[in-house]
């Protein structure tokens, strides 16, 4: 199969349904909506023709670890020169550090292609980003200085280094320790686990962005600080001098992903620079997590829209039975269960996407508005909506590449196909960057309360004037639509409503249904950006109505008309096996 830059949905995601035009004469000085076309077209040329032939070959072939290090696939290092060489890596950076100053939003839609391309290479870029929005904002003056340049330019690569053996989600437990040494700098021990492209040799070095605890920091999350440790030392002029003494020693063996490194990284008395202030390591990591948790969120996307093109693809090939008007056996496109399931894929496509990029834009006005309201509503939206980004999206993903499976039948259950790597692939997304159970509690437990639950009650407000502007078209199609979503937006109230009370009064119980309650928020919100693109297509896009309108309507009464029925889930659901405890689990 070969992979399509899906320009045209993309655009019209940016412009007409996130609305990206807010940010033209923002403080990005050098953007306007004529850049976008062009700027997709070139990212989707290298997805297309440089990433995508290298997917099932890396596959195949993954990631080696060798006497010398680890060794990427063949091809990727290559093409890891011309992503570094097109500009790609500093397409949102600031211009002070030889980026380009774009709306991270237009950055996020190439890393859409990238990862939809090949979502084993898409990961190192990403790690990349995370480590230059980190040193941005908290790294000292020096460290900005002799990083960031060769980051942003690409010539160098980032890491995220959290994990440990005994430490995962709760970081508060790792073991790392970094001892202050005589010049300033700290020698960092400590083992490592799951770091992401920890090495490789597409690149002369590497930047490592690590947590540690300093000799007397205090027990817990609140003990820890955040250094960044280069895989090569870097001398003061620039220019690269003694290995550093830091090393993978082995690489995971996983489901998916295996292109991309999976590395035990261990840390024997490596030199490291303190980033921000002493034991607030996980206020800068977190910089990195927020960025990494959307970026998580396209990768969600960009593997479903591959498995949709994918088993597109294959059900225009696959002839089996026959169909009406088809003579002799039929493409199993022409199958109405097939067509049924093509369409539940482009839709939740399309739908997460949209989540994606409006949390971008969200985010790119809060960074920039020059108004304070604005900036303020802004952070509200960007902070609800990227754990539902982040989980949605990536359920989607796996949900997707699993109906991409399906449609394949007993071929694509063969580790040959594409079909079955894409599954394989997308499973890790709703693990990476906090659980996608722990976005649901970050959901429920802060984002909802912010500002007196301002943020899902303007979201909600949204719904129902989208709602009532599909209403006012008269259109029988669209009016059908508002019926769903006002009923889907007055269940997400209800729900919205006993969350907030349960949060309050009986905690165990509101967590209880909390990823029932994400999945229900994702399902109303991606249907409210269906229906605003149903709108949008109508008024100025003949060529897109047709398409619009019916993945907005598949959408409303598929997954919009099962709302209602969701919210006893959410409310009720955990009622049996929270009072069940010993009869389910042997506790009490």
């Amino acid at each position: 199969m070969s992979y399509r830059a899906p320009i045209e949905e993309m655009t019209f995601a940016l412009k007409e349904v996130a609305r990206i035009d807010r940010l033209v004469g923002s403080a990005y000085a050098d953007f306007d909506l004529d850049l976008i076309d062009p700027v997709l077209e070139e990212a989707g040329k290298l997805a297309a023709d440089v990433l995508a032939p290298l997917n099932q070959p890396g596959d195949e072939q993954g990631a080696q670890l060798t006497g010398d290090g680890v060794v990427a696939p063949h091809g990727f290092a290559e093409a890891y020169k011309q992503f570094a060489e097109g500009g790609w890596m500093g397409l949102a950076a600031p211009v002070e550090w030889g980026g380009q100053g774009l709306p991270r939003t237009l950055a996020n839609a190439v890393l859409e292609l990238v990862h939809g391309a090949n979502m084993s290479f898409g990961l190192c870029p990403m790690l990349s980003l995370g480590a230059i929005e980190a040193l941005v904002a908290h790294g000292h003056e020096a460290e900005q200085k002799k990083y960031l340049p060769k980051l942003v330019s690409g010539e160098w690569t980032g890491t995220m280094n959290l994990t440990e053996p005994q430490a995962g989600s709760d970081v508060g437990a790792l073991k790392t320790k970094a001892v202050p040494n005589e010049d300033g700098s700290y020698a960092i021990s400590g083992q490592k686990i799951y770091i992401t492209w920890g090495d490789h040799d597409m690149t002369e070095n590497i930047i490592h962005l690590v947590l540690a605890r300093l000799p007397d920091a205090p027990a817990g999350s609140k003990g820890i600080s955040l250094f960044v440790v280069p895989k090569v030392l870097v001398n003061e002029d620039g220019s690269l001098g003694e290995r550093n003494g830091v090393s993978c020693i082995g690489l995971e063996k996983k489901i998916g992903i295996h292109a991309s490194p999976t590395c035990v990284m261990e840390y024997d008395g490596a030199t490291g620079w303190l980033v921000g202030e002493p034991n607030r390591g996980l206020a800068c990591m977190f910089t990195m997590m927020n960025s990494a948790r959307l970026n998580v969120g396209l990768e969600g996307v960009g593997v479903a829209e591959a498995a949709f093109q994918t088993a597109y693809a294959y059900a225009n090939e696959r002839k089996q039975g026959t169909a009406q008007g088809v003579e002799g056996p039929a493409p199993i496109l022409h199958h109405a269960d097939v067509r049924r399931t093509l369409t539940t894929m482009r839709a939740h496509v399309m739908a997460s996407r949209a989540i994606c990029y409006a949390c971008g834009v969200a985010a790119d006005i809060a960074d920039t508005s020059e108004d304070e309201s604005a900036r303020e509503a802004a952070k509200l939206r960007e902070d609800l909506l990227t754990p539902i980004a982040k989980a949605w999206s990536t359920d989607i993903g796996v949900e997707m590449a699993s109906k991409g499976v399906q449609i394949h039948g007993g071929m694509g259950f063969m580790n040959e196909t594409l079909a079955a790597q894409l599954y394989r692939d997308a499973r890790i997304a709703p693990i990476y960057e906090g659980t996608n159970g722990i976005q649901a509690i970050d959901l429920v437990g802060r984002k909802l309360s912010m500002a007196g639950g301002r943020a899902m009650s303007d979201m909600i407000e949204e719904v129902m004037q989208t709602a009532q502007a599909a209403r006012e078209t008269n259109d029988p199609q669209l009016v059908q639509i508002a019926d769903r979503l006002e009923t889907a937006s007055d269940a997400l109230s209800e729900a919205t409503a006993w969350m907030a009370e349960a949060m309050k009064t009986d905690r165990e119980q509101g967590l209880s249904g909390a990823t029932a309650y994400l999945e229900l928020a994702g399902d109303v919100i991606g249907g409210h950006f269906l229906a605003r693109g149903a709108l949008a297509a109508r008024k100025d896009h003949p060529s897109l109505r047709g398409r619009m309108t019916a993945l907005a309507g598949f959408f409303a009464e598929t997954s919009l008309a099962e709302a209602p029925g969701k919210v006893s889930g959410i409310t009720s659901g955990g009622e049996s096996f929270l009072g069940e405890s010993e009869a389910l689990f042997g506790v009490s």
